[in-house]
């Protein structure tokens, strides 16, 4: 059953407060959110509480060099598998221990102008010989220009067995730079973790 989520979230920069907010209501296509934050100084790296009865967690990072000026929007994410139709799809067995995959991980769109915005999602599945039990699981997405890291939004979630689809929609400053930008998403779960890259161009 969809539920809506009433999420506020606090900003903090890692030098002064910016300030506290709070985000509308969620739509019912998503079943769970977190936060988003406006980033804009190179030291912008930020805290933001998520508030919600079954969303616990925190998002955190920051833009720099190319994308300073640009948003962080605001994090959500949906459960697109329950856990026993991922442990189907996987042919899974509890003996395996934890099983972390990502599916897909898109930047949408491929061709972006500066002050547009490129929503960096991605699908995952994670299941555990804990069944039911959640355990954290840690996303982040790296972007790099030139090899140069300018961008790192990670966002660490409590997940039970599941597949889920976030996303992190990233407004870009009227400055950007022109170029390819490489995204690197990550999942970690304990030891065990996995990576995709994808890109989107600025021109």
């Amino acid at each position: 059953m969809r539920r809506r989520w009433l999420i506020a979230f606090v900003m903090i920069a890692f030098v002064s407060l910016t300030g506290c907010e709070t985000l509308p209501t969620v739509s019912d296509e998503h079943k769970g959110a977190a936060t988003g934050a406006g980033i804009g100084a190179a030291t912008g790296a930020v805290l933001g509480a998520v508030v919600g009865k079954d969303a616990k967690g925190a998002v955190i990072g920051g833009l720099v060099g190319a994308l300073v000026g640009g948003v962080i929007g605001h994090y959500y994410y949906d459960q697109r598998r329950s856990e026993n139709d991922t442990a189907k799809k996987y042919g899974y067995d509890a003996s395996q221990g934890t099983l972390l995959k990502i599916e897909d991980a898109t930047a949408t769109p491929r061709i972006a102008e500066p002050g547009g915005t490129v929503e960096l999602k991605m699908t995952y599945a994670f299941l555990s010989d804990q069944k039911d039990v959640q355990h954290e699981v840690v996303e982040k997405r790296e972007i790099r220009l030139g090899g140069e890291l300018v961008g790192n939004p990670e966002v660490t979630m409590q997940r039970s067995g599941g597949t889920f689809t976030s996303s992190v929609p990233l407004t870009l400053p009227e400055t950007a730079k022109k170029g390819l930008y490489i995204v690197t998403f990550k999942v970690k779960s304990g030891k065990v973790s996995d990576e995709m890259q994808t890109s989107f161009t600025v021109r």
